[in-house]
C-alpha cells in the first residue's frame, strides 16, 4: 500500500505542524529554520544516476561530473547501457561508477511501476541493483517519489542533526536512528527535512558551514 504522497509545500507544512505537536524539540527547531523545502524531483532513470554519481564526492563535482554526462548524451538508460568506458571516463565517472550506471541502465527496472509500490517494495527493488544502496533508494524515494513516511538514517547529516537536537551523547547509528524516527512516522520525510535543515542552521552558528 502507497502512503501519503507530498506533492506541494501545504504537505511538508502539515506534516511539520503535525510533529510539531508531538514532539516540543522539533517544534523548537521549526521556529530557528523557518519554511522547509519541497526537494521534489522527478523520478526515473536519472534520477538514480544522478545519486550514483553524487557518491562519496563533492556537490560541486558531482554537478560537474553531471553536466558532462549531459552534454554526452549520457544521462538515459540507452545511451548509457551501451556507452564504453572511455566515454564514461572523459565524463568523469570513476571506473567502478561506470560498472554502477551500465548495470542500472540493463537493470530493467519499471520505474512507472514503482510510483505504485509500497515504500519498502521501492527499496528492495532499487538496492537490488549493484551500486545502489538503502540510502539512495532511501533518498529516491523520498523526494523522487515523494514518499512521506520514509527516512534514511543511515545519512551522516540527519545523525548529528539527531545528537544535537536531541541532546545525546554521541551520534546515533543507522539502527538507532531508525528505531528513534518510528515516532515520527507517518512524516517521517518530513522530519528528515526539519532534521536537515537544522543541521545547517546548526553549523552556520558555530562557523562551520
Amino acid at each position: 500500500m502507497v502512503g501519503r504522497i507530498i506533492q506541494t509545500l501545504d504537505c511538508v507544512a502539515e506534516g511539520a505542524a503535525w510533529l510539531a505537536t508531538r514532539e516540543p524539540l522539533f517544534a523548537r527547531a521549526l521556529q530557528q529554520v523557518g519554511d522547509l523545502p519541497l526537494r521534489r524531483s522527478a523520478d526515473g532513470f536519472g534520477a538514480v544516476l544522478s545519486a550514483i554519481v553524487g557518491q562519496q564526492v563533492s556537490v560541486a563535482s558531482a554537478r560537474a561530473i553531471w553536466a558532462r554526462l549531459e552534454a554526452a548524451g549520457l544521462t538515459d538508460a540507452g545511451a548509457m547501457a551501451v556507452a564504453s568506458d572511455e566515454a564514461l571516463r572523459a565524463a568523469g565517472l570513476s571506473r567502478q561508477k561506470a560498472r554502477y550506471g551500465r548495470a542500472l541502465a540493463q537493470a530493467g527496472l519499471d520505474f512507472a511501476g514503482l510510483r505504485a509500490r509500497p515504500d519498502g517494495e521501492v527499496v528492495a527493488a532499487l538496492v537490488a541493483v549493484p551500486g545502489v544502496g538503502v540510502w539512495t533508494a532511501e533518498i529516491y524515494a523520498m523526494f523522487a517519489l515523494g514518499r512521506a513516511d520514509v527516512f534514511a538514517p543511515g545519512d551522516l547529516a540527519l545523525q548529528e542533526a539527531a545528537r544535537m537536537l536531541f541532546g545525546l551523547a554521541a551520534r546515533p547509528t543507522d539502527k538507532q536512528l531508525r528505531v528513534m524516527a518510528e515516532a515520527w512516522s507517518p512524516w517521517r520525510s518530513v522530519a528528515a527535512r526539519i532534521l536537515w535543515a537544522y543541521y545547517r542552521v546548526a553549523k552556520e552558528r558555530d562557523g562551520v558551514a
